[in-house]
């Protein structure tokens, strides 16, 4: 529910459903979802490749602020690889409309890709990530702090990523996938 309207800029739909990507750092996407913990809320704004499947940058919050996606933002840019020119695939949300942000991506070399206004679909591939997620980490837990979940959520982002092998990858992580793509 973070549409709130025309609020900052709009961004065609560059990647129009087609997830697909030939090599890593060519497209991803993002989006923030909402677990409650200890009696509150925490966010959960992470950057997924789609050639890959790797969780490449995230953050945890208390709040989906522009704060937050100014530190996941930090966290990408660390992360992103010299000459890479990705497309960013999210939502039409006010922190993707936000001008920060969106200056943010388009300094860095990044293409900025919009779903269409409340067509889930177009956030697919992220989606996905968040249902994955809740079914394997989230559902039937409990936490008695934000950090105690943070850190919890942190060390799946790690499983998920070295450890969790996926069919479509081939049986192989997605870090085994993205070293064997790049060594191509």
């Amino acid at each position: 529910r973070s549409y709130r309207g025309l609020v900052g800029s709009t961004f065609e739909n560059v990647i129009a459903r087609d997830f697909g990507a030939e090599g890593p750092w060519q497209k991803l996407g993002t989006d923030v979802t909402e677990f409650k913990v200890a009696g509150a809320k925490a966010y959960w704004a992470p950057v997924l490749d789609f050639c890959t499947k790797e969780i490449v940058a995230s953050d945890i919050s208390t709040s989906p602020d522009l704060a937050q996606q100014h530190r996941m933002l930090d966290r990408l840019l660390e992360a992103l690889p010299d000459g890479a020119a990705p497309t960013m695939h999210s939502d039409m949300g006010w922190q993707y409309q936000h001008e920060s942000y969106a200056s943010r991506l388009e300094g860095a070399g990044i293409t900025q890709s919009m779903s269409r206004k409340g067509n889930c679909i177009d956030n697919a591939a992220t989606e996905q990530l968040f249902g994955h997620v809740k079914d394997e980490f989230y559902r039937g837990r409990e936490w008695g702090s934000f950090g105690d979940f943070k850190r919890d959520l942190e060390e799946y982002i790690d499983h998920w990523n070295t450890r969790r092998r996926q069919v479509r990858l081939k049986g192989l992580t997605p870090e085994e996938f993205r070293n064997r793509a790049l060594a191509a």
